[in-house]
């Protein structure tokens, strides 16, 4: 669990979104056990009432589940898990648009340019 904390954004909410790109590229699976909130608070190096929140903030928005004495899973609503994917996407176009928007470049030359660096990365991959 290799997360590069930035010190623009609350620790608890990068932890939530460390959690989400990994249930988003399926390294985290449906109904997976995820480490206990001390043993992820000593992997991170984060305060444990940090991985308590972050654990919090994930029950809340449906991303886990905790069953008494039982270790927290990733939830198996299918619904739940999509949205997961759908945000993160959607968060990544609006800085995108955002830092780009200023330099007044056409629509239909941005999507050129975003299709061949997608494309290109493709091809460095493979």
């Amino acid at each position: 669990m290799n997360v590069n904390f930035n010190n623009r954004d609350p620790v608890y909410l990068q932890i939530v979104r460390y959690f989400k790109e990994k249930i988003a590229v399926g390294e985290l699976m449906p109904g997976e056990e995820i480490p206990s909130r001390r043993e992820l608070a000593n992997r991170m190096k984060v305060n444990p009432n940090t991985a308590q929140r972050a654990y919090k903030e994930m029950e809340e928005q449906g991303l886990i589940y905790t069953e008494k004495n039982h270790p927290s899973k990733i939830t198996t609503d299918r619904k739940t898990l999509g949205k997961v994917r759908d945000e993160l996407l959607v968060e990544a176009v609006d800085m995108f648009v955002t830092s780009v928007r200023s330099i007044n470049v056409p629509v239909e030359e941005l999507l050129d340019l975003v299709r061949v660096k997608y494309t290109a990365n493709d091809d460095k991959e493979a």
